[in-house]
């Protein structure tokens, strides 16, 4: 019999989990349940132990982040699938059984992503996940139903089951087996692009990802780190080029790294023009990072099995900022190839 848990990676997230817990509790079919703590100092640990005595607690030596910290929490977890969600996460009724059936139904599906919207506002998507992940030719991950700062209603426009590129880490259901074939996450990205990087990874071991609408959850978003922190800026310029250099096959990589480098700097100096210097200086050192870890991360795509592309065939920042595409709709059924 296919057995499933729930994971939850929490730092300092007190307030989150005795307001959203409840309902995962209530609404996920009696699975274990396990919260690995990365080091709270807000009495997270002590909250859980006194008002849910049921769930599992894993508690870590210090923070780890996202990526080493879930790692960490899915070690010790036995079941065929986890859950993992944010601390963020309102789930709703029966929300994990479309997950399951999605992978019960195809072995070669490695991860499954639901239908991810708005806590502060339930008839829109959220920026972390929508209704699945793509990467375009310059390495932009975007969603349907998130185009960088646009936010689409849901009016049904994506309630079609599909193949997608990456599942959010905000909410997704993963095969345990698949994961620990390519070794989990990337513990280096700490957090921030992490799941694309290990989907992209289990693409080339020729799994697929998914995406169901017949699942919802809302998530409130920038609960560890908020939308405008240049910490989190820095993470996620650092971590695009390191999942480039990773998976980038051999014949695009070159000239997909080259114009991904000349884009983040034409964002910095938006940045600037901006007023925003804490987020220009948060490109500028995630670049100096690249540069001086760039040989150990090439040396890490040598562990991948294939040389599988997954990106579109079009910028997605020509697209919506010259175009002015603003659904992935539009983007999609625009001609030509930028």
């Amino acid at each position: 019999m296919v057995t499933t848990a729930v994971a939850i990676l929490n730092y300092n997230g007190k307030n989150f989990l005795r307001k959203f817990l409840p309902a995962v509790i209530q609404y996920s079919n009696s699975v274990p349940m396990y919260v690995g703590d990365n080091a709270s100092t807000d009495g997270s640990v002590e909250m859980l132990r006194s008002e849910f005595p049921t769930v599992n607690i894993i508690r870590l030596a210090k923070n780890n982040g996202y990526s080493k910290g879930y790692n960490l929490l899915i070690k010790e977890i036995t079941a065929d699938y986890v859950a993992l969600i944010n601390s963020d996460i309102e789930v709703t009724n029966n929300w994990l059984t479309p997950l399951i059936k999605v992978l019960d139904t195809d072995k070669l599906v490695a991860a499954v992503q639901p239908k991810i919207k708005s806590y502060a506002h339930k008839n829109s998507f959220e920026y972390a996940g929508g209704a699945g992940g793509f990467i375009d030719s310059y390495g932009y991950p975007f969603c349907r139903g998130r185009l960088f700062d646009t936010l689409e209603e849901d009016t049904g426009q994506y309630d079609n089951d599909i193949e997608v590129t990456w599942a959010s880490g905000a909410c997704f259901l993963v095969r345990k087996s698949a994961f620990d074939e390519v070794s989990g996450f990337d513990d280096d990205f700490f957090a921030h692009m992490e799941e694309i990087d290990l989907c992209w990874r289990l693409a080339n071991r020729n799994f697929t990802i998914k995406y169901t609408s017949k699942s919802t959850v809302y998530h409130v978003g920038g609960g560890t780190l908020s939308y405008e922190s240049p910490f989190k800026t820095y993470l996620n310029f650092r971590n695009g080029l390191y999942m480039l250099i990773k998976n980038v096959p051999m014949q695009q990589r070159s000239r997909v790294i080259a114009i991904r480098v000349l884009l983040d700097w034409a964002s910095a100096f938006y940045f600037l023009l901006q007023g925003k210097g804490t987020q220009f200086f948060a490109v500028f050192k995630a670049h100096i990072k690249v540069l001086r870890t760039y040989r150990s991360f090439y040396k890490k795509r040598f562990s991948n099995p294939s040389d599988k592309s997954i990106l579109k065939p079009y910028s997605i920042v020509w697209k919506y900022f010259i175009k002015g595409k603003r659904t992935f709709d539009e983007v999609e059924n625009s001609k030509g190839n930028n």
